[in-house]
């Protein structure tokens, strides 16, 4: 086993984790059983001083028991360099402050092993990212432009319309061509978003399952399908997506291979793509999830290929 002792975990609160689908709550789990002993905190805890990083971090202990799952010591200051290994989970958006932690937790990687590389998630936008493999993905338009939207829309027909920068399936939009309501939608993005929005050509396939595929290291480890309610467009299970077992397609298993290799030259630990159909439509490197789903129904356990991968990059 690699020299790992301590642990921060830079995530959204414990307290408002939902245990049964939480990735990064199965993968301290996992660690805690490893004999780590892990810290927590959340990034608004997260400082820099004359190029050292500190947080006020809390010795955290875990239980798998829904509405009994955690206990938290006192707060205490701590120097990050000291830790082994920081997991950089917290949710996005992806928005300046997401990005303003890269820069701070840069400052100590690798000795302390950050993981993913704060430098390459915060140069690896999920949205963006994915286009460097644009004979994998669906028709795809990245802009502001009212003009260059309706345009789009009109040769696609169907469109799915989302931030650029969101998660979770908040903001995503099914469109037609004959929406009435599209000049409206653009208005309020335009209110909400100073960034670029994201639109792609929608997939009928997507009534069949939106598929997480999960790799560790630039390799398959498993895979869930989610499907979408029937009143709803979005796959995502936390607005009522639908989990189920599933096995990978050839063309699932090509996607893999092709992207492998630029996950592991950016150090990419663990990463979940999403894949309707034959398509690709991101690649998830901030805090993706699936891991307990897969193990729900038979797959492996992934916290533990997680950890492994880790131990071994830490050497």
């Amino acid at each position: 086993m690699a020299n790992i002792r301590n642990v921060a975990v830079q995530m959204d609160h414990i307290s408002t984790v939902k245990i049964a689908g939480d990735s990064t709550f199965a993968m301290s789990l996992e660690a805690q059983a490893r004999g780590y002993k892990l810290f927590h905190y959340t990034p608004d805890r997260l400082s820099m001083r004359d190029g050292k990083v500190f947080a006020e971090v809390e010795a955290m202990t875990l239980r798998d028991v829904e509405g009994d799952h955690y206990d938290l010591g006192p707060r205490e200051r701590v120097d990050l360099s000291t830790m082994d290994v920081v997991l950089l989970r917290q949710d996005p958006p992806f928005d300046m402050a997401y990005i303003t932690t890269t820069h701070m937790l840069e400052r100590i990687h690798p000795k302390t092993l950050v993981v993913n590389d704060p430098a390459w998630v915060r140069n690896s936008p999920e949205k963006i990212f994915v286009t460097e493999f644009a004979d994998l993905m669906p028709k795809t338009l990245i802009t502001k432009d009212p003009g260059e939207l309706a345009r789009f829309r009109n040769e696609m027909g169907d469109i799915i319309l989302k931030p650029l920068y969101g998660n979770g399936g908040a903001g995503v939009f099914h469109s037609t061509r004959d929406d009435r309501n599209f000049t409206s939608l653009l208005e309020m993005f335009g209110q909400m978003f100073r960034e670029p929005y994201i639109a792609q050509q929608y997939l009928p396939a997507v009534r069949k399952g939106d598929k997480r595929i999960i790799l560790i290291d630039g390799e398959f480890a498993g895979a869930i399908n989610r499907v979408p309610a029937e009143t709803d467009s979005r796959s995502n299970m936390h607005v009522g997506g639908r989990a189920e077992p599933t096995e990978l397609t050839a063309r699932e298993a090509e996607i893999c291979r092709r992207i492998g290799p630029a996950l592991k030259a950016r150090g990419f630990i663990l990463v979940g793509i999403d894949v309707i159909g034959d398509y690709m439509t991101e690649i998830n490197v901030t805090s993706p999830t699936g891991i307990r789903e897969v193990q729900k129904f038979g797959g492996a356990d992934i916290a533990a290929l997680f950890w492994d991968a880790v131990e071994k990059k830490r050497g």
